[in-house]
């Protein structure tokens, strides 16, 4: 009996340390910092932004006034970037969420904001 009894209580003991485990494990998820929202110019990089790292026409956005790449969109997602109006040949306002890494804007979300037209 006093052996069963021990088991018990020692089984209760480690559930407990199980849970105590998982319980921290989930605030510390729940601490990280989600990234911010914010207004950013988009453009490509090469074109508009006159980046030299890499060839060809990639989008980038400008962030208090320094360009990155950006991965986790591309600048053909947005339409056709030698429009009168693309990336190319215009510098746009979107709205990104995400953060720089190794010099990399690692966008999780990216919503190009309408221009309004004016009236001639």
């Amino acid at each position: 009996m006093k052996k069963l009894f021990t088991m018990t209580l020692f089984a209760a003991a480690l559930t407990m340390t199980a849970q105590e485990t998982q319980n921290k494990a989930e605030q510390s998820e729940a601490k990280k910092e989600k990234p911010k929202t914010q207004i950013v110019e988009a453009s490509c990089g090469q074109c508009q932004f006159g980046m030299t790292q890499q060839k060809g026409c990639d989008l980038a956005v400008r962030i208090d006034g320094k360009s990155y790449f950006v991965d986790g969109t591309s600048i053909d997602q947005h339409g056709d970037a030698h429009a009168h109006d693309g990336f190319c040949n215009s510098i746009r306002k979107a709205e990104v969420s995400g953060e720089v890494v190794n010099n990399r804007f690692k966008a999780t979300s990216f919503t190009l904001i309408e221009e309004k037209k004016t009236k001639n």
